[in-house]
């Protein structure tokens, strides 16, 4: 117990003893540093070795770097936080709590909450009751709960609608997480209404003195936490707090709300087809008879393949050439959007069926580089000057004016990338 107390070493070095079960910053600073690690390390390790060497090295450095320094440090940083929430408590009283909820939503999407636990407790187990953080999340729940709600009334779309019920039932229970990531802070809109809502509704807690006696997340269900059994007005100022809260996010997000345009998604179902004119004049055959298994096995895509009549070939769309084979038997148009060629030759494309992007390589051989369940329809294919290779995944049909099927799934899109250690074929 005395050694447990007073901390261990690590290769002669004291570390300080902490318990980072409820500690959100140093899991952070770790995830940070170690990210950092990973770029270094695939940038100068050899390929072959690359898929184990990297996350051993990342590791060695990593662990003894969060446990000596990153760990102190984080936890130092959600200490400090704690006491100037106090301090501001102490000195401004219920405008602190009022700032406290409004700024609840970021503090719940990065974690940051977390670091006001250890206060909750301490206060509940010193005072009996909480007067800053669980009157500031009840206003703050029930404003995602409004807001929520009103979005599935106004929106027109049967998926956020859908979400936007589901997520109001489990902000009005006190779990806020489904609000902010499916609905909130995907529109600032209602994120400013969440915001207003839970600044009035935390600072009428704060001006009542509203008291928490349980450590529970504070909702409907458990409003019974605010009884007191010495000041009958106490549940009042919470049903205050709860009322005002969900009608101020409620109604603003039915004014403000706004369901997003094509324009703001930046893209739609017309824009997924290119239109291409015929490179020759001749006779159209299956893509499947031509002699090339780059081509003829559907790698390149769905197509056809023409018989030219005339020793004649046009460019079939606007773009530029970006490769030729070396035996002249085929070369690269970049259009406006598609895939992209590296420095050596090297093309990239996607591959739809098996939720992929293959390389192509200049000998003609094939490599899958990347694979899974969230690379649906990838697209855009782009190589930075970084070296990475950029692609979206925009779930949109291809070919939509020919296939006459609807695409059902469902946005938002997204935009990946992957270490290739490549350059770009240009570099302006």
């Amino acid at each position: 117990m005395t050694k447990l107390a007073s901390g261990t070493d690590f290769i002669g070095i004291g570390l300080q003893n902490i318990s980072y079960a409820s500690q959100v910053f140093p899991s952070i600073l770790t995830v940070l540093f170690y990210s950092q690690m990973e770029h270094l390390f695939n940038r100068f390790s050899p390929k072959p070795i690359r898929i184990f060497f990297v996350p051993i090295m990342c590791l060695l450095i990593t662990v003894p770097i969060s446990l000596i320094i990153l760990g102190p440090i984080g936890y130092n940083i959600g200490g400090v936080l704690i006491v100037v929430i106090v301090w501001l408590y102490n000195h401004l009283e219920w405008v602190a709590t009022a700032l406290l909820a409004a700024l609840l939503p970021f503090m719940v999407v990065t974690g940051m909450h977390k670091a006001m636990i250890p206060y909750a407790v301490a206060s509940m187990s010193k005072l009996g009751t909480e007067l800053l953080y669980l009157p500031a999340s009840l206003a703050h729940n029930i404003s995602e709960s409004g807001a929520c709600f009103a979005v599935a009334l106004k929106t027109k779309d049967k998926s956020l609608r859908s979400t936007s019920i589901s997520a109001a039932i489990s902000a009005s229970f006190g779990i806020t997480e489904p609000a902010l990531y499916g609905v909130t802070i995907l529109n600032k809109r209602v994120l400013y209404s969440v915001m207003l809502s839970s600044l009035i509704g935390g600072g009428i807690a704060g001006l009542f003195a509203l008291k928490a006696f349980a450590l529970v997340g504070p909702g409907i269900v458990s409003i019974t936490m605010f009884i007191d059994p010495e000041n009958i007005l106490n549940i009042v100022w919470a049903l205050l707090t709860l009322g005002v809260s969900f009608v101020i996010s409620f109604i603003s997000v039915l004014v403000i709300y706004k369901e997003r345009t094509i324009s703001e998604e930046q893209t739609s179902e017309s824009d997924s087809s290119l239109s291409l004119s015929s490179p020759a004049k001749g006779r159209v055959i299956s893509l499947t008879k031509v002699k090339d298994d780059v081509f003829s096995s559907g790698l390149m895509g769905e197509g056809v393949a023409i018989v030219p009549e005339l020793g004649e070939l046009v460019a079939p769309g606007d773009g530029e050439i970006t490769m030729l084979f070396a035996t002249n038997h085929a070369l690269g148009l970049t259009t406006p959007d598609g895939r992209d060629t590296a420095a050596d030759g090297t093309i990239y494309a996607g591959d739809y069926e098996n939720n992929s992007i293959r390389s192509i390589n200049p000998d003609g051989t094939m490599e899958t580089i990347i694979h899974g369940p969230q690379i649906l329809w990838p697209d855009t294919l782009s190589i930075g000057a970084d070296k990475y290779l950029y692609f979206t995944s925009n779930q949109l049909q291809r070919q939509s004016g020919f296939h006459y099927v609807k695409d059902l799934r469902e946005k938002p899109y997204s935009l990946f990338r992957v270490f290739i250690d490549k350059e770009p074929a240009n570099q302006n």
